[in-house]
């Protein structure tokens, strides 16, 4: 426990009077002795009374340490590539020019991956990969797939891309 600086002056004024009662000895030294540990004692319980309270400067401003121990964990927050691409899955949703530039190039991304496990090129051999994919997932993600007509028409529906995404992962 810190001391603060009257509890250390009220000590010293009272290790003062202890000596000047000692050199006078106006009373036993018994009972000088006596008052100068009932002195401390009520010196201490006022201190204990103000850290109790929290009255203390220290406890107030509390170092680095212990607001490091004190401080709550924050709120989890979710890894950004997460959220790019949850991102990326509604815009992809919401516009065909969305899906086409973005959200496709992904799925197409994933799926050459999980066909080069197959050894199986996605580019060199479009027939296998087709065939492994299936006709709607590969219209999805197919490398020549041609851009959007409409730009600002809806994308395939959530669904749509949810079942393009099981496919790729059964691969």
């Amino acid at each position: 426990m810190i001391p603060d600086r009257r509890a250390l002056t009220a000590a010293a004024v009272a290790t003062l009077g202890l000596l000047v009662a000692l050199a006078a000895r106006p009373v036993s030294t018994r009972e000088i002795v006596a008052a100068y540990v009932l002195a401390l004692a009520a010196i201490e319980l006022t201190h204990l009374t103000r850290v109790a309270r929290g009255e203390e400067p220290w406890l107030r401003n509390p170092s680095d340490f212990e607001r490091a121990l004190t401080q709550r964990p924050g709120a989890r927050t979710r890894p950004a590539e997460l959220v790019r691409i949850e991102r990326e899955l509604t815009l992809g949703a919401a516009t065909a020019e969305h899906f086409h530039t973005r959200l496709a190039p992904l799925l197409r991304e994933a799926a050459a991956a999980r066909l080069a496990a197959h050894e199986i090129d996605l580019e060199l051999r479009p027939d296998r990969a087709r065939a492994l994919l299936g006709d709607d997932v590969w219209d999805l993600i197919r490398p020549d797939r041609p851009a959007p007509a409409e730009r600002n028409a809806a994308g395939p529906p959530l669904r749509a891309v949810a079942a393009v995404i099981d496919t790729i992962e059964r691969v």
